[in-house]
């Protein structure tokens, strides 16, 4: 969908959704929100993460309509006992960036907000294969940038025409999660430093064990590697899951019960996943699928997440309007919950 479009739809979506008619109609008893980088100069990094305002605005924009911001367990207890009188949010952070840290904990201890960050091992390992992050830096520090594996050149001398070659590439490899890897020879062949990108972005062992004794963190998996589990042999997934628990539970000497799955889509994980967690001992999981909780009845290694792009797609989005409307298109997504 063309960007403009789609912003216009979502703020229009977002202004009706403040009525309290129908927000008492269409939204959840329950959400869980999504974040990964607390950016201080998004641009600088191509938009990739949540701005600091962003973020600011979306905490003051739950307490402000009566969202109790609550950890998981608390949220999973409240649904289950029927509880109605509030409406409830947990905060969720995917792979251990240090902005998580420096960044947006002083601002989630001034809103003593709980939330989680699921931690791959291969962030405070220095091990993972963080693509992402590489392809960040090829466009940031070229203005000529030659993907081998796509047969592509793009030019990019602004900001502009970085995002969006950035963008095209992404949208490229979430089509299949396996051509991540296929971006490596481009990397080595620029000298971009996989390692060096974990060490400046994740946390690192040490900083993650303080985190883990903050009273507001919880901390949960997010796999070895972080790769789309369902690409992986029913073995190979397993020991993503069992492996990264296992390191987690011996690192910060703390249960680890909850898992993230990486990306999160229904081309990532689906029921072997779910099967899967459960069996190495997780006790939820989430996904990327836009959805809030409704029943006090959940597939709790399938609860789905709520993004956050912007003010009014965020509005949007917890107003359960887009929710509606994407059930009335396609009733077979909307049960995922």
């Amino acid at each position: 969908m063309n960007p403009v479009l789609k912003s216009c739809l979502f703020y229009g979506a977002g202004r009706v959704g403040q009525l309290p008619g129908i927000r008492t109609l269409f939204a959840g008893r329950a959400v869980i929100i999504v974040y990964h980088e607390i950016q201080r100069d998004c641009q600088s990094e191509l938009m990739t993460g949540t701005s600091v305002s962003l973020f600011e605005y979306s905490l003051n924009w739950l307490q402000r309509e009566g969202w109790s911001i609550v950890s998981l367990d608390e949220c999973l207890q409240k649904l289950a006992t029927h509880d109605r009188s509030r409406r409830y949010a947990v905060l969720t952070f995917d792979d251990g960036y240090r902005d998580n840290l420096s960044v947006a904990l002083p601002i989630l201890e001034q809103n003593n907000a709980p939330f989680m960050m699921y931690v791959p091992t291969g962030a405070p390992t220095r091990s993972m294969q963080s693509w992402w992050l590489a392809l960040r830096k090829l466009f940031i520090s070229r203005e000529k940038v030659t993907i081998d594996a796509l047969s592509r050149q793009f030019h990019c001398p602004d900001i502009r025409s970085k995002i969006s070659a950035f963008a095209e590439v992404i949208r490229w490899v979430h089509q299949d999660y396996r051509r991540g890897a296929t971006l490596t020879p481009t990397f080595k062949r620029n000298g971009i430093s996989l390692a060096a990108l974990n060490d400046e972005y994740f946390l690192d062992e040490r900083e993650l064990r303080i985190l883990a004794r903050h009273p507001l963190a919880s901390i949960g998996g997010h796999t070895t590697s972080h790769p789309a589990l369902a690409t992986l042999d029913y073995s190979s997934a397993r020991a993503e899951l069992a492996d990264n628990r296992k390191y987690l539970e011996n690192l910060l000497q703390l249960p680890i019960r909850h898992l993230a799955y990486p990306y999160g889509t229904l081309r990532a994980c689906g029921s072997r996943e779910e099967q899967l967690a459960n069996e190495v001992g997780f006790q939820t999981a989430v996904t990327t699928r836009q959805q809030q909780l409704h029943d006090p009845i959940v597939n709790h290694f399938a609860l789905p997440r709520i993004g956050v792009d912007s003010p009014s797609a965020f509005r949007a989005r917890m107003s359960g309007i887009v929710e509606a409307a994407q059930a009335l298109r396609c009733p077979e997504a909307a049960r995922t919950t």
